[in-house]
């Protein structure tokens, strides 16, 4: 049970799940639903301010290595392209549906990393992640739950 709910966290932490991958695997291991879910929003709601201390200060130090800076231009110009126009247009409601959708490259990284490239007020910023991976949470557990009790 402990192990599952490290796994359950530290998915939910993920650049590579987020809580998209944290509660599946937490229901699927047997934990309680209802935890599974506070303990994914909560490890996914912590990326942010860890994303935006990553990019406000480790970040510089990073752009000096030639393979960083070429990763870090291309995922900028891919949020740039990819919503950037949406995000500025909409600001606070673009970030958070934004955020909100359950896919793939969709979830508070990409959200940090919006708030931080188009320089978004740090507070709204925040609270549209956080609605948004509530929002795609709630999605992601009604999901699994459903699919695991056989009603989907």
């Amino acid at each position: 049970m402990v192990k599952e709910t490290i796994f359950t966290i530290l998915w939910s932490l993920s650049p590579f799940g987020e809580a998209k991958v944290g509660i599946p695997y937490g229901i699927a291991n047997g934990l309680n639903p209802f935890f599974v879910f506070l303990i994914a929003l909560g490890a996914n709601i912590l990326v942010y301010p860890m994303m935006l201390f990553f990019l406000e200060y480790i970040n510089s130090s990073l752009l000096r290595w030639r393979f960083y800076k070429k990763a870090a231009i291309w995922v900028a110009r891919r949020a740039k392209t990819g919503s950037g126009d949406k995000i500025t247009k909409y600001g606070f409601w673009g970030l958070m549906f934004f955020v909100s959708i359950p896919l793939p490259g969709t979830g508070v990284y990409a959200g940090t990393i919006a708030t931080y490239i188009f320089k978004i007020e740090r507070q709204k910023a925040f609270w549209a992640n956080v609605l948004g991976i509530t929002i795609s949470s709630i999605i992601v557990w009604v999901t699994t739950y459903l699919t695991v009790h056989g009603v989907a």
